[in-house]
């Protein structure tokens, strides 16, 4: 892997208060680390003043936590954008529909994303996809992201480190190169 400059900007996807529900989600969360090594990655950007992206998931149903009206909609405390940070709204799993995203990254003249946040089989799936697509050399830090179990269509049960660990299999090295906190801190110069 190359070593990141400049041209660097940093995605934090939906750390948001509703996420802390379990069940709502499907229980059983995987990594429960992932927030705290998020901070990690968020400090070293901010020290050295390169992009922040904080995406917030605003749904449209108003029974979900994550619609606006709802106290979980609100972004961990951790993660609130500072006054030279970009806060984006989104209401689907891709960061880039629907915002502003992608021409502010252009502008920007972005050619490197590191992407953490919840949930890997979601909102951080669909981004990364569309950012490696969208030509941008793409970067998922793995233990920065999380997820939930799940129930399959025949009612089987699958757990959020096997989904997690499945979803990081289909990202690596066609929409983005997996790495960790460390690797990725490293690859900063830090």
């Amino acid at each position: 892997m190359k070593s990141l400059n400049k041209n660097t900007a940093l995605l934090v996807v939906d750390i948001q208060k509703g996420f802390d529900d379990t069940e709502y989600w499907g229980g059983n969360r995987n990594n429960p680390m992932a927030e705290e090594n998020a901070k990690k990655i968020l400090e070293v950007f901010r020290k050295q003043q390169l992009p922040v992206f904080i995406i917030q998931h605003c749904s449209e149903d108003p029974q979900s936590l994550l619609h606006e009206s709802n106290a979980g909609n609100a972004l961990k405390d951790d993660f609130i954008p500072l006054e030279n940070e970009y806060l984006i709204k989104k209401n689907v799993n891709s960061s880039f529909i629907g915002t502003n995203l992608k021409e502010t990254l252009d502008k920007l003249s972005i050619e490197n994303i590191v992407i953490t946040g919840l949930t890997t089989i979601h909102c951080v799936s669909t981004t990364t996809r569309m950012s490696g697509n969208f030509g941008f050399t793409t970067y998922l830090i793995e233990d920065e992201c999380a997820t939930f179990d799940r129930v399959g269509i025949n009612g089987e049960k699958y757990s959020a480190q096997d989904i997690h660990n499945m979803e990081l299999a289909c990202l690596n090295n066609e929409f983005a190169t997996v790495t960790n906190t460390t690797g990725l801190i490293k690859l900063l110069g830090q």
